[in-house]
């Protein structure tokens, strides 16, 4: 995920207004000529060059101004990743619920309490990843297709739809069928609000917004927390069965907003409809002139012509090929960290809580803050990328995550209510230190260290290889955590620990830095097998590598 935009109060604004009406001899026939000739006026290239100098001298001030628009669609759009956190959130810690566990549960005499199987509760957790993974897939087809808005709106009535089945489900199998069919919209909308927000912003705003995506998530699990706790004490089956009618409340007001919401000038420029990029970039660019969204547009269309020529030369297995495999396997990778670091486990930890001793209620409380502290860590991880470097902040970061799962592991062996209250607290600091480090970093290298002509492979394959890792960790948690299977408790995050250790050391040998390295650097360390630990140190020369390269 983009870093968040470092506000230069210190340029001049007369800058971006000089630049706007340099040469207009130059760019006269771009806002002259019919729109569908774009590319054949006389200075279309001058208006390519305009425009591109114009997205480097916006200020993130700047560009709220001139883009209020773009601003408000791309975060209108992003709620969609609410309802992805708030499912998510709900069903993991659902098992701990007393009147769940009644309703799809097994009665345990030992414990005289209710009990969801180990085999359950991992059906329940994977078929929800298979749908996510079908609808990642979808997502890609069928938005280049027909565009986010028409996507976005058939995806909320199918989830409209599925709930019906989630909400009057009379047993764990149909629940678990509702689950799968629900993965699908989900699958959809967990990238779509930072696809949208990534081709309808100026490269100022493209930062903020798409870490926003983030903060939805979190605000979506905030409320999950919220509706859980509130509900806890209540006995009857409604203290389920309306966190799960909340889902019908979401889709309502998001639905209304696509109908309105511009589509990605982008999508427009690619699908050959010039006049409806026009029309987006003129909603969404309200304080631009019309010279302004004609070199913007232009700049577009020539983007548009480049890409189509290098899509003619690369491939999904383009990605395994040569300096691109270290690539791909560094995407993949570091999106998988966040799965193998122990998510499972800590992240929705209300299950653990009561497992090891905690009533209900308290468990809900105590997970209630743990959302709140991913909110505050996660706005405070933008702060700390200013200062320090991806690798940085992940090796840290996680490092400093595995510490605490071995102090939680430590503590089981303490037979005490104190200990088991440290363990609770301790979920919560890994929580915040994922939040912090690995979790909103992760995104931002993936999606960096690909080759720029297998941006898309690259970040599709490393999304799928987390819905694969999350898979196959979500399987193996309620087996070792659940007292019907290996009843671990805090034990469990020695299992964790171990993994932790073995992709903390693949990251420190394999893992190189990105920030502040241009693409074209890159593209050299990598080409020249520059060790991962070395990348921010090298020193790179972009026009005699080029000259050398080419001779």
């Amino acid at each position: 995920m983009s870093s968040f935009p470092m506000i230069d109060e210190a340029r001049d604004e007369k800058a971006l207004v000089e630049m706007s009406s340099t040469r207009p001899g130059d760019v006269k026939n771009v806002d002259s000529i019919p729109v569908e000739e774009l590319e054949f006026a006389d200075g279309f290239h001058d208006a390519v060059r305009l425009a591109t100098e114009r997205e480097h001298m916006l200020t993130f001030r700047q560009a709220l101004r001139l883009y209020p628009a773009s601003f408000f669609w791309a975060i209108a759009i992003s709620f969609t990743i609410i309802m992805e956190g708030y499912d998510t959130y709900l069903l993991g810690n659902f098992y701990a619920y007393p009147s769940f566990a009644k309703k799809y549960g097994q009665y345990q005499a030992d414990s005289g309490t209710w009990v969801i199987p180990a085999n359950w509760q991992v059906a329940l957790s994977d078929v929800g990843n298979i749908g996510n993974v079908v609808g990642l897939l979808l997502m890609g087809v069928l938005t280049d297709r027909f565009g986010h808005r028409l996507v976005i709106m058939a995806g909320l009535l199918v989830m409209v739809a599925l709930n019906f089945m989630t909400f009057f489900a009379p047993n764990v199998q149909v629940l678990t069928a509702a689950m799968a069919l629900g993965g699908i919209p989900t699958g959809v909308f967990g990238i779509m609000g930072s696809a949208y927000a990534s081709e309808v912003c100026p490269l100022a705003l493209r930062g903020f917004l798409t870490s926003f995506v983030n903060i939805c998530w979190i605000i979506g699990q905030l409320v999950a927390s919220g509706v859980l706790e509130a509900l806890v004490g209540n006995p009857t089956e409604w203290s389920y069965r309306i966190p799960f009618a909340i889902e019908w409340a979401w889709p309502v007001p998001i639905f209304i907003l696509a109908i309105f919401a511009p589509d990605s000038p982008w999508w427009c420029v690619r699908r050959g409809n010039l006049a409806g990029a026009e029309k987006s970039l003129t909603r969404l660019s309200s304080g631009s002139t019309s010279t302004e969204i004609r070199q913007t547009l232009a700049m577009m269309v020539h983007t548009d012509k480049l890409e189509k020529a290098v899509k003619t030369e690369v491939s999904m297995w383009d990605c395994f090929k040569g300096t691109n495999l270290r690539r791909t396997e560094i995407a993949c990778m570091v999106l998988a960290a966040q799965a193998l670091s122990g998510e499972s486990f800590a992240y929705g930890s209300t299950y653990f809580f009561t497992q090891a001793g905690l009533s209900s209620a308290d468990s809900y409380k105590l997970n209630f803050g743990a959302s709140a502290v991913a909110f505050v860590a996660t706005c405070g991880s933008w702060i700390l990328m200013i200062w320090f470097g991806r690798r940085t902040l992940i090796l840290w970061g996680f490092s400093a995550m595995d510490l605490d799962l071995l102090l939680i592991g430590v503590l089981s062996y303490v037979n005490h209510q104190a200990a088991t209250w440290t363990q609770a607290a301790l979920t919560v600091v890994w929580l915040g230190l994922y939040s912090l480090t690995l979790g909103p970093q992760s995104f931002g290298l993936a999606a960096e260290v690909s080759a720029t002509r297998l941006r898309s492979q690259t970040v599709s394959l490393a999304r799928l290889t987390y819905q694969l890792a999350s898979l196959v960790t979500n399987t193996i948690e309620p087996y070792l955590i659940n007292p019907t299977a290996a009843d671990l408790k805090g034990k469990t995050a020695f299992v964790w620990f171990g993994i932790s250790v073995l992709t903390i050391a693949w990251c420190a040998f394999r893992m190189p830095e990105t920030k502040g390295i241009t693409y074209t650097e890159m593209d050299i360390l990598f080409e020249k097998r520059t060790p991962a630990w070395r990348f921010k140190q090298a020193k790179v020369d972009v026009v005699d590598e080029r000259h050398h390269g080419d001779a």
